[in-house]
């Protein structure tokens, strides 16, 4: 694989004690110890009273993060190609669904079913924004945040455009936590660019290596990195809010994984 090189000109983040990119800077930086608190997803604003009641978790990351990213950055999100990246759809939801069909009831509302369906956090934004422009799904299980990355960078470089990338995971309620034991919601929007701006942050170059992946020092942030998939972007964010000069290694697929170099603008 060759190596693949655009520009980050915005971010969005969420996740356990983070409610925005600018604040989570301290802690990333270590200038302050993270504190992991239960994450707060603010109310999806931009959409309609009607689907504001019925989306969930996965929605409300989505859009937080991806509203931030590029409002950061200066875009127009009902103009921007998208790439959505999640290892699961909106566990709440799953759990509902499978309560219905083990009870007497088994009659799922159309609600319950759009909601479930992987791509749900794409559609609630294009109602949110507008957006006509295309728009990617993944997932990758434990690599969805590696797979999302490496396919946003792709249409940015091969189509010579901006392109949003948005990587979200959400809690599943017990039993299902037992099997899927993702501690909180963390989502991060990543708004991408193929030439550099005066909006651009860092300089990112992408390739395939099969080097292990970096492990953070902190051990709270590193437990957040390995419990949550979306979270496994980190050491990128990391290395971004430190305005360093880096080369990172991220997880992707089982021993295939990224190499990162980031340059401040």
């Amino acid at each position: 694989m060759n190596t693949l090189t655009a520009y980050i000109d915005g971010i969005g983040l969420v996740g356990p004690g983070f409610t925005d990119w600018p604040s989570s800077h301290a802690a990333l930086t270590g200038q302050t110890a993270y504190e992991s608190r239960k994450t707060v997803l603010p109310a999806p604003a931009s959409l309609p009273p009607a689907e504001r009641r019925r989306c969930g978790p996965i929605v409300k990351a989505s859009l937080a993060v991806g509203h931030e990213a590029t409002a950061a950055a200066g875009l127009d999100p009902a103009v921007l190609p998208t790439v959505f990246s999640a290892s699961g759809g909106d566990g709440s939801n799953c759990h509902e669904i499978c309560e219905m069909l083990a009870s007497d009831d088994r009659l799922i509302s159309p609600t319950r079913f759009h909601n479930s369906v992987h791509n749900a956090a794409a559609g609630y934004w294009s109602i949110a924004t507008g957006a006509m422009a295309t728009s990617s799904v993944l997932c990758a299980f434990d690599a969805s945040f590696g797979a999302g990355l490496l396919e946003a960078v792709t249409q940015t470089v091969v189509d010579n455009t901006h392109t949003l990338l948005i990587a979200c995971d959400t809690t599943y309620p017990e039993p299902l936590r037992k099997t899927r034991p993702i501690p909180d919601d963390f989502g991060v929007g990543l708004a991408l660019a193929p030439q550099r701006s005066a909006s651009s942050l860092v300089k990112i170059s992408i390739a395939l290596t099969a080097a292990p992946a970096d492990r953070l020092d902190d051990t709270a942030l590193e437990q957040l990195r390995t419990a949550i998939p979306a979270a496994r972007s980190l050491p990128l964010l990391r290395a971004i809010a430190r305005r360093e000069t880096a080369t990172l290694v991220l997880d992707y697929l089982g021993d295939t994984r990224l190499q990162v170099e980031i340059a401040p603008c």
